[in-house]
């Protein structure tokens, strides 16, 4: 019998035995374990939980967190992984080829008790940003949330998946794109040892509980390996643990002013094919991420999100750096007076003031004072 497994180091997909113990990558020779085999083993072989019992475990406390008394979602009639994902490939999003393309994802978990409120005005406001200040053009930005009619724009994990393929397919050098996502966003314990702090983040779709969050580590394989010469991507991430989201190999410590390694501990290489790669996260990768009313007495928010367009669109000019520091400045500011205990996810747990720190990170380190915030 043979299975499918990801190789540690390349993250290419390649099929084994089931009985080897290790086994080669046929792409870059690296030796593997067999998870197969690990996974068999008893939590008493090796004094700890196996990775599929912890991830159950983790599955079914998000149920418990999330559900509440609302009962889960059902599939829709006659609907299946695969007849999504038939229906995905036959949608042609391309059109005429644009160099400044944009996928807007806003969830907000309308059917669940722990829903979130300021998604959607999030998703209009970034889409406004670059529509009104970048020259992006609306037929070349793809806005996926749960208010579409089309059942392949709505947020699920197969549906934004594809649209990341969409994203950066075919790009070439003098490409501008932007990743945009505001929803819940979590953490599960790392076991391929490519996590300093020892968990992957994730950023869940509306469908998570049934098929799964989106890991890091496919979110970089995905939008950030491609990434040819002279093509740029920025991502914009408004979710608690967000920090990493990219897998990015330097992340910006504003309290030391200088750039911090998060190359993985494993060795495997997280890079561009070239591009560069940017990600302003809501908050570092332990932190919590505020669905708030505070700066706007007409509609919920994600702060990061009102802050950063408002910032912006004040500051055509700004640098990475004015721009990391004015964030900062405001969310303190309205931390201080207590305006952010509307939170994200589990914020009766955290209590009514949630240290929230946004974070940048990147493919190489720049100056970050020199260099202007442009998408």
């Amino acid at each position: 019998m043979e299975i499918k497994i990801v190789c540690q180091r390349c993250r290419q997909k390649f099929a084994v035995s089931t009985s080897a113990e290790t086994v080669v990558c046929p792409h870059c020779r690296k030796v593997n374990p067999n998870r197969t085999l690990q996974k068999r083993s008893s939590t008493g072989d090796h004094g700890r939980v196996s990775a599929p019992l912890a991830r159950n475990c983790i599955r079914e406390t998000l149920k418990k967190i999330l559900r509440g008394s609302t009962p889960k979602p059902a599939a829709a009639s006659g609907s299946s992984s695969s007849t999504i994902s038939s229906k995905l490939c036959a949608l042609d999003y391309t059109g005429t080829r644009a160099n400044k393309r944009a996928l807007l994802c806003g969830v907000s978990y309308k059917k669940w008790k722990y829903k979130l409120k300021g998604t959607i005005n999030d998703v209009l406001n970034m889409k406004d940003l670059l529509t009104k200040h970048y020259e992006y053009r609306e037929e070349n930005i793809l806005v996926l949330t749960e208010e579409q009619t089309d059942a392949r724009l709505i947020p699920t994990k197969a549906n934004i998946e594809h649209c990341l393929k969409w994203l950066v397919k075919d790009c070439r050098s003098g490409d501008s794109l932007v990743f945009y996502y505001s929803g819940h966003g979590l953490r599960q314990p790392d076991f391929n040892n490519d996590e300093r702090d020892g968990f992957d983040e994730t950023i869940c779709p509306v469908d998570f509980l049934r098929e799964g969050m989106i890991l890091d580590n496919d979110i970089y394989a995905t939008i950030v390996k491609p990434l040819t010469e002279g093509v740029t991507l920025h991502a914009i991430v408004d979710a608690c643990h967000s920090g990493t989201i990219l897998d990015l190999e330097h992340v910006y410590d504003r309290e030391k002013g200088k750039w911090i390694d998060n190359s993985p501990p494993s060795g495997v290489r997280k890079q561009t094919s070239g591009g560069k790669a940017y990600c302003i996260s809501a908050c570092e990768d332990d932190q919590v991420a505020a669905d708030t009313s505070a700066f706007s007495s007409k509609s919920m928010n994600g702060a990061m999100t009102f802050i950063l367009v408002g910032v912006v669109t004040e500051n055509l000019g700004i640098t990475y750096g004015e721009l990391l520091d004015k964030m900062h400045e405001r969310i303190e500011e309205a931390n201080k007076q207590g305006c952010l205990g509307d939170s994200r996810i589990l914020s009766r747990i955290f209590g009514p003031n949630l240290t929230q720190k946004p974070l940048l990170s990147a493919s190489e380190e720049f100056d970050i004072y020199q260099r202007p915030f442009k998408l």
